[in-house]
């Protein structure tokens, strides 16, 4: 679809604010993971503070979101991690179910890598997945939405560039980030409602670890 048809749609309504949930207590992080594990398929993204500096590294991912179909769960990751956030996030991410659907993923998984030891299984890149036949570029969330649903998503640079190392976050922020996850997982449910299957999954390829000592 072109870029000035999309202009055009109506607006893509995402998840509702009182629908999504800051993790922050051990109680709190048990009652995500278990709605999280009870899914098939959970919508999964992060976001990072953004560095403007040539050769400055990342220190994220910041934040990190989940959804189910119904729900939206956050994570703020700071330079130390909640035991019990950890050990869920461990629990999600680790395991080959549920899937995590996304749109860019390979960046992410590689940031969890390196910041908290993850190896993150079950990924399924919809930018990648969802490729036709003789697409060279990626096909990213907007297209998506336009595409399958008709509608416009709302993708704000202003948001999407602010700090998301805060540690509090505002409205604002909350929904562009649970929007990010929950809409990976409605093109998911869409795509394979037109009878769709996907392919093998394949790994991302993370860094090998450094060589210590005599060789």
């Amino acid at each position: 679809m072109a870029a000035a048809a999309e202009e055009e749609l109506p607006p893509y309504l995402g998840i509702h604010i009182a629908d999504v949930h800051m993790v922050v207590t051990p109680e709190q992080a048990v009652a995500a993971r278990d709605a999280l594990l009870a899914s098939d398929a959970i919508g999964f993204d992060t976001e990072s503070k953004p560095t403007f500096t040539r050769g400055e590294t990342s220190t994220g991912p910041h934040l990190i979101q989940f959804a189910t179909d119904n729900k939206a769960y956050l994570f703020q990751i700071g330079a130390s991690t909640e035991p019990h956030i950890r050990a869920m996030l461990l629990a999600i991410l680790e395991r080959p179910l549920p899937l995590k659907i996304g749109f860019g993923l390979s960046d992410d998984v590689k940031r969890l890598h390196a910041k908290l030891d993850i190896r993150t299984a079950g990924v399924v890149d919809l930018s990648v997945a969802l490729r036709t036949p003789g697409q060279r570029n990626d096909l990213g969330a907007k297209t998506a939405v336009a595409k399958f649903f008709g509608r416009k998503l709302q993708k704000s640079k202003k948001i999407s560039t602010t700090n998301w190392a805060l540690p509090r976050l505002n409205e604002k922020q909350i929904l562009y980030a649970a929007d990010d996850a929950q809409v990976a997982l409605r093109v998911y449910r869409h795509w394979l409602g037109l009878g769709n299957k996907l392919p093998p999954l394949k790994a991302v390829k993370l860094p090998k670890p450094p060589k210590t000592g005599l060789s």
